[in-house]
């Protein structure tokens, strides 16, 4: 068969013969090969995130492993209201479509209280200033407690009934109580007996007259 014969579309069969062969050749391998990346990465098997916000950790993981998923701890905050270890949020989100086996990372409800500093108020604010800082910190003020001094200043700040310093830290949301002056006088101090200092001046002896300077007279 010359080059002829075989170019010639119309008389020569071989050609399109091999034309379609090369075609059914080559679907066969898109398919395969498109099935084996569907097969490789799972494709269409999703599972969808179930929902476990406010559970323990370990009910959560529980839950989590029979949708073929797990989970790991990765931050914690701290929300009053809520029981201590509980979740608060994760991600990826509940209601999301992932691949089985997918790792859900959750934030937790601290499990201790953590410590705050409390703010430096004391002899440097009026009753007002200090109430709206300490409120703003996020604590919360008891009943007032008055002591001697300039009025509506305050004094000192209380825990627990312990006058607190400066740089000190109590949990977080605590109930202080504000020492702040009545108007009254300050205590004067006193020595480390609580008597006053005074001094008493002797009074010189009188020399008394003997029997031999008696006058016979």
């Amino acid at each position: 068969m010359t080059i002829k014969e075989f170019f010639s579309f119309r008389q020569n069969k071989y050609f399109w013969v091999n034309i379609i062969a090369m075609v059914v050749v080559v679907f066969v391998l898109l398919f395969v090969i498109l099935k084996g990346l569907d097969i490789y990465t799972r494709h269409g098997e999703a599972v969808v995130v179930p929902d476990v916000k406010g559970m323990g950790v370990e009910e959560a993981e529980k839950v989590f492993r029979n949708h073929g998923l797990s989970c790991i701890v990765s931050d914690s905050s701290y929300v009053k209201t809520l029981p201590a270890g509980s979740i608060l949020e994760y991600n990826p989100a509940a209601g999301q479509k992932v691949k089985e086996g997918r790792t859900i990372y959750i934030t937790i409800n601290a499990l201790n209280i953590p410590l705050q500093t409390v703010p430096d108020v004391a002899d440097n604010s009026s009753l007002r200033q200090a109430e709206a800082r300490i409120l703003a910190a996020g604590f919360k003020l008891a009943e007032i407690q008055y002591v001697a001094g300039e009025k509506d200043w305050v004094y000192g700040v209380k825990y627990k009934g312990r006058e607190l310093s400066i740089g000190d830290k109590v949990p977080t949301g605590s109930v202080l109580t504000l020492l702040v002056g009545n108007g009254g006088e300050l205590r004067q101090e006193t020595d480390s007996l609580g008597l006053e200092s005074t001094e008493e001046v002797a009074e010189p002896a009188t020399p008394e007259k003997s029997a031999s300077d008696e006058s016979w007279f």
